[in-house]
């Protein structure tokens, strides 16, 4: 057993990275095994064995989607602003520029590259090798082939080194081989890792024209089903662009979902993956996703 699974060690919220003796980035004040863990390191209190399927991971849809205006922004908060906060899912968009993948929304360039965001991954996990992150790739504002969207991607495995940081294999780790790596989700037919959306795998709730009326239903009944029906990894996207902007739609759904997790919902595990837009907007939000975890 991994030093990262010992029950000590217990999940604490409000005021996490004081409590823990920790700021972002830097070094915890007391040893590891004696302090609560936090939103840097929350999955160190969970054991080896348990399937990532059995986790609940607070996600963030469309991940590097800062820029473009109210009706493309997706994220108030950078890569590494949301690793920190607790998310473990990024869902990464890429259209191919030369021989690198630049990240969009739409027509919309980021301002940031995917070596900018294995960069930012890899940095955390070198803080944090207790953690693991899942990154859904996927091909944006582009029909290149899939060879071709994969000619690049082995460009960054081996041209640029980025393989050992990455799990490419085709079926879901258990928590333990994952820890320290970037668990690669694949959204293209043309990457290695696991097929994204493969229905053997995954059940994904991802109603994106849905205004939110319509939307926080679908929401609530993924979360019982994760909770009734546990075995496959289960992806619940709160994100809607439906009739308005994504940050309006998510000043609706999210204090819904926060308030459905602490109350129907205290005490449910494995809820899946859980993309969000504007996670940060709403306190508390991703922390309560969290304890929803074996364990916490």
């Amino acid at each position: 057993m991994s030093p990262y699974s010992t029950s000590r060690r217990t999940f604490l919220t409000g005021a996490l990275a004081a409590t823990a003796g920790v700021l972002i980035g830097g070094t915890p004040a007391v040893a590891a095994a004696d302090r609560a863990l936090g939103t840097q390191d929350w999955m160190g209190g969970i054991a080896d064995s348990t399937p990532l399927q059995r986790l609940t991971i607070p996600g963030t849809h469309n991940s590097g989607a800062r820029h473009g205006g109210l009706w493309t922004a997706c994220q108030n908060t950078t890569v590494t602003e949301q690793l920190n906060s607790g998310v473990r899912f990024l869902d990464i968009r890429c259209r191919i520029s030369g021989d690198a993948y630049a990240i969009h929304h739409g027509a919309y360039y980021q301002h940031l590259n995917f070596d900018d965001v294995l960069g930012a991954c890899r940095d955390f996990l070198a803080q944090r090798p207790s953690e693991t992150v899942l990154m859904r790739v996927k091909q944006e504002y582009s029909q290149e082939s899939d060879a071709a969207f994969r000619r690049i991607f082995d460009i960054y495995l081996d041209g640029r080194g980025w393989r050992p940081l990455l799990r490419l294999d085709p079926t879901l780790p258990n928590l333990g081989a994952a820890r320290g790596k970037v668990v690669v989700l694949a959204d293209n037919g043309g990457l290695p890792g696991a097929r994204y959306a493969d229905p053997g795998i995954f059940d994904i709730q991802d109603d994106y024209m849905a205004e939110p009326g319509a939307k926080y239903p679908k929401i609530e009944a993924h979360f019982r089903k994760a909770a009734q029906q546990p075995g496959k990894l289960f992806t619940n996207y709160v994100s809607t662009a439906a009739l308005l902007p994504p940050r309006w739609n998510s000043d609706r759904l999210n204090p819904q979902v926060h308030t459905f997790l602490d109350g129907t919902a205290s005490g449910w595990t494995g809820l899946g993956i859980v993309p969000l837009d504007f996670p940060a907007t709403r306190s508390g939000l991703v922390e309560s996703l969290i304890r929803h975890n074996p364990g916490a």
